[in-house]
């Protein structure tokens, strides 16, 4: 899914995107009491870079699971919402089908694959290892 596309299905499902000033997290979205969801994204990830559409699918991912916190969740609570946000993101713009013809076309190296998907590295290994190993700890595995 191209970036413009995230954007297109985010007002499709009635999320507000805005620009807003978040130095340190780049992006962040929240869930009001009537269910609507809104997503804020720094200007320095919306520059239609890799960035960009990483937070966005990121953050699209907690509006669709519904996987939201608050300050006072235990890390574990948080971790499991925050794993939900990324694999809704990595099944939207790495589906397993794309990934699979990728590496049979020869495209192995993590960098190729982040080139190819046009997303970061790190998130290109986080799919893998979703894919491979079923959980998100690429830590584990590079």
């Amino acid at each position: 899914m191209q970036t413009q596309s995230l954007y297109d299905f985010a007002r499709q499902q009635n999320i507000e995107v805005i620009a807003h000033p978040m130095p340190q997290a780049g992006s962040m979205s929240v869930m009001l009491d009537t269910g609507r969801c809104f997503i804020g994204m720094d200007r320095r990830v919306c520059d239609g870079s890799v960035q960009e559409r990483v937070h966005l699918s990121h953050e699209l991912g907690h509006c669709v699971t519904g996987s939201f916190y608050n300050i006072h969740a235990a890390v574990e609570c948080r971790q499991r919402h925050e794993n939900r946000a990324d694999k809704w993101a990595i099944r939207t713009l790495i589906p397993v089908e794309d990934l699979d013809e990728a590496v049979a076309q020869g495209c192995t190296e993590v960098w190729e694959l982040a080139e190819r998907f046009q997303v970061t590295e790190e998130f290109v290994r986080k799919a893998v290892c979703y894919y491979v190993h079923g959980n998100l700890s690429a830590e584990l595995y590079f």
